[in-house]
């Protein structure tokens, strides 16, 4: 059996996992206005850090992140040759370091925590996060490593403001993930993190069941998704038929749900073809923002947190469904304990990828 534990989330919310728990179980959300940003210096709707200086900023989360999650396990295993890092991200520090958006916070975090191995780098886009922890799956079960520390972080800079806002996919209001008015994404920023191990006894705190997964390609189009939902769809269907799982045995959906109109319309497509409608769905991204690079982790967390305590959190920003294809997106928090969700994610560049936690 594969094993996810140790999780942490930071995000505008709060500092710690109980935090961020606390405010979403309340349906707060990270999101504010924020004056002069994007491309033309307009107010905003962000999930971004007050706290934050504006040098250092990827760095920063990065390093509390690490620093948290070593203290949910034995933290020597960081110093051992069998332990890897794995760092998740889209765009990393690319407001501060132009030339070498990551290498200047590897090889630090390297030497600050003592690590054997230099981290590796998981950037593909927006589906970066649960490949990362996929492939932190793979790495064990290949003997390449006896434990992976997954760390996700991205930011809301001016880079990524203005290149979403070239796109005409920002949001002018909160995002409103598969809700009729919809108008695009709302960005955040946070940090994230889990350890993926087969060794029960590294966690302080009893952990789930990892049922990792797939990623695919629908080689569609550089930014936009599949009309079909065929590469979501692929990814769902083995990373399913691997633990031999069918809809019934699923409780929950923590998809993608970006609020923009295609990516929501091509998620229902995907989920009405694998027969998934009839459940209980849901974004995190009206708490959060989209995180990009950060969101699978941070999302993956937040709904071990659901499964942990037996709550499944309403769909905020949710009023009317707005896609072509029924969904059951939970309009309320519902008090229910459950075993197996599955969370999806999809990204520029036609990626998707998928997993499962369930409880053991």
């Amino acid at each position: 059996m594969m094993y996810i534990g140790a999780e942490t989330m930071i995000s505008p919310m709060g500092a710690s996992t109980e935090e961020n728990w606390k405010s979403m179980l309340a349906n707060r959300s990270a999101i504010g206005w924020v004056d002069q940003v994007g491309l033309h210096h307009e107010k905003l709707p962000l999930a971004r850090f007050d706290a934050l200086t504006t040098d250092r900023r990827f760095h920063s989360l990065v390093f509390d992140c690490l620093q948290a999650v070593s203290q949910a396990i034995d933290a020597s295993l960081l110093w051992h040759a069998s332990t890897q890092v794995i760092v998740s991200a889209t765009k990393g520090a690319v407001d501060d370091h132009l030339d070498r958006p990551f290498d200047g916070v590897m090889h630090p975090l390297q030497k600050a925590f003592d690590l054997k191995r230099l981290p590796l780098i998981v950037s593909n886009a927006c589906i970066s996060g649960v490949q990362a922890i996929n492939i932190a799956d793979e790495l064990v079960a290949a003997g390449e490593a006896e434990h992976v520390i997954v760390i996700a972080a991205d930011l809301a800079s001016q880079f990524v403001i203005n290149g979403f806002q070239s796109l005409y996919a920002i949001s002018d209001k909160p995002c409103a993930p598969f809700d009729i008015a919809r108008k695009g994404i709302t960005l955040g920023e946070a940090a994230a993190g889990v350890v993926v191990s087969r060794n029960r006894g590294i966690f302080k705190e009893e952990p789930l069941s990892l049922l990792a997964g797939y990623s695919s390609n629908d080689a569609n189009h550089i930014s936009g998704p599949s009309r079909t939902g065929e590469g979501l769809v692929r990814a769902v269907r083995r990373t399913m038929a691997r633990h031999q799982k069918q809809a019934a045995d699923l409780d929950l959906l923590s998809v993608h749900g970006t609020a923009t109109q295609y990516n929501d319309e091509m998620e229902a497509i995907a989920i009405n073809r694998l027969g998934l409608q009839n459940l209980p769905l849901l974004s995190l991204k009206g708490y959060f923002g989209h995180t990009l690079g950060a969101a699978g982790v941070l999302e993956t967390v937040a709904t071990m947190q659901m499964l942990r305590h037996g709550v499944q959190l309403k769909s905020l920003g949710f009023e009317k469904l707005g896609t072509s294809q029924p969904l059951n997106v939970l309009a309320n928090n519902k008090v229910k304990e459950f075993n197996c969700f599955l969370k999806t994610a999809s990204g520029f560049g036609g990626g998707n990828a998928a997993l499962m936690v369930e409880k053991i």
